[in-house]
């Protein structure tokens, strides 16, 4: 059953209402904003001069908490400081979500590039890199059976953590456009995992957590990869042939993101 997404203003029948965004013709108004950061209970004010802020948006900040999703609880216009007392709002996650989606099990899945794209649902979670900041990855070249998990190069206790991580819908998002595979995954933070996927094996298999080994995060990408692909090819197959492409967001998380914070709008399923 397909399962259209889309916030519908009351007084315009076939327009979709989107959170708005900022563009360069327009100066966000500044602002003193109150900042969550759930995952450290704490939350602490802010300088805005970028973006043109709303309770619930999701952000990132300069300072004690840089790179820690933060969500604004209180935006204040009113203010006089002294500058050098704030940190900043760096950057602000793009929740807007439009399109078509398809139930697949405890996710949404879409064969459209537009509606939930890697680059972002990163966002929702991570602050954009810092381009000065050098990544340095390399390639082990072995190739992984999808079907053959007890086979993985991880301990019994790796391999029993990353099935719990699955089972508990820690991978939020997972997409595959062609060969090229990108996941995120809640752990203590939001982590990524980078692969390759070919005719059962799955290869260049990468996550930016900080273990050196094999880790719960990678299994827990197979084993949701191979969920996912066994219901996108029974139910879906012929659009997934077409685009060559699908894309995968735990409900939950599409719902708490781009949804939680809505006053207006309609929620629909075809």
């Amino acid at each position: 059953m397909s399962c259209k997404i889309g916030f519908k203003d009351n007084d315009y029948k076939n327009e979709t209402v989107t959170k708005k965004v900022n563009t360069p013709d327009i100066t966000p108004r500044k602002s003193i904003v109150s900042v969550r950061f759930y995952s450290k209970n704490r939350t602490l004010s802010y300088y805005n001069d970028k973006f043109d802020l709303n309770n619930g948006d999701i952000v990132f900040v300069e300072g004690k908490f840089e790179g820690v999703r933060g969500v604004v609880v209180e935006v204040n216009y009113s203010f006089k400081i002294k500058l050098s007392d704030y940190k900043k709002v760096v950057a602000v996650a793009d929740t807007n979500v439009k399109g078509n989606l398809y139930l697949a099990d405890y996710h949404f899945v879409t064969f459209d590039r537009s509606v939930i794209p890697f680059s972002k649902i990163l966002g929702w979670y991570k602050a954009p890199a810092n381009p000065e900041e050098e990544i340095i990855s390399s390639d082990d070249n072995c190739k992984y059976s999808l079907f053959d998990i007890d086979a993985l190069p991880a301990s019994g206790e790796i391999k029993e953590r990353g099935y719990d991580y699955y089972m508990q819908n820690r991978v939020a998002y997972l997409s595959l456009d062609g060969e090229k595979g990108n996941a995120v995954v809640l752990g203590t933070e939001a982590y990524q995992v980078d692969f390759v996927y070919s005719d059962g094996e799955i290869s260049s298999l990468t996550c930016d957590c900080f273990c050196n080994y094999f880790c719960k995060h990678q299994v827990a990408v197979m084993l949701q990869l191979r969920d996912i692909l066994d219901t996108v090819i029974k139910d879906y197959r012929e659009m997934y042939n077409q685009s060559g492409y699908f894309a995968a967001i735990c409900r939950n998380e599409l719902l708490n993101t781009a949804m939680a914070f809505r006053k207006r709008g309609k929620f629909y399923i075809e």
